[in-house]
């Protein structure tokens, strides 16, 4: 599962405390396989008005790539927050992509969460938010993201 929020992941891992998801990577991949798994994903959930009916969402759902859906973002305390951050799980194709095409980097963020939930713990959101890796939207163009939207 791909999570472009920090914050989002750090709620999903409770900070890389919670049993067997001790460690945190972040994986950076490149943005022509990340718009391949949008382009050719299904919202996890059916949605009157945007699919035709229930069927045929199912249809798409059981032979896509890829599944979206919409989260609520978190604060520092792992709160939600009124704006949603993109899940995006691969399976099929998708993963092999990812894993032989698309993936660039991969690096440990454990020490990161870490320390960032040890000034959060502490009192400190200062210190913490200036930790944050700089997360920006992601420049979506033209319709990328128009079957993915409720």
């Amino acid at each position: 599962m791909t999570k472009p929020s920090f914050l989002w992941m750090m709620y999903r891992c409770g900070w890389g405390t919670k049993p067997g998801q001790e460690t945190v990577l972040a994986v950076e991949i490149t943005r022509d396989g990340f718009e391949w798994a949008l382009r050719n994903a299904c919202l996890s959930s059916y949605v009157p008005g945007l699919h035709s009916d229930r069927s045929t969402w199912q249809r798409r759902l059981k032979r896509s790539p890829a599944r979206v859906q919409w989260d609520p973002e978190r604060d520092l305390h792992l709160r939600p927050l009124p704006h949603r951050s993109l899940q995006l799980g691969l399976s099929g194709e998708a993963v092999e992509r990812y894993a032989d095409e698309w993936t660039v980097c991969i690096r440990d963020a454990t020490p990161l969460a870490r320390e960032i939930h040890g000034l959060v713990n502490d009192g400190d959101l200062d210190a913490a938010t200036r930790l944050l890796p700089e997360e920006r939207p992601y420049p979506a163009e033209g319709e990328l993201l128009a079957h993915l939207h409720a």
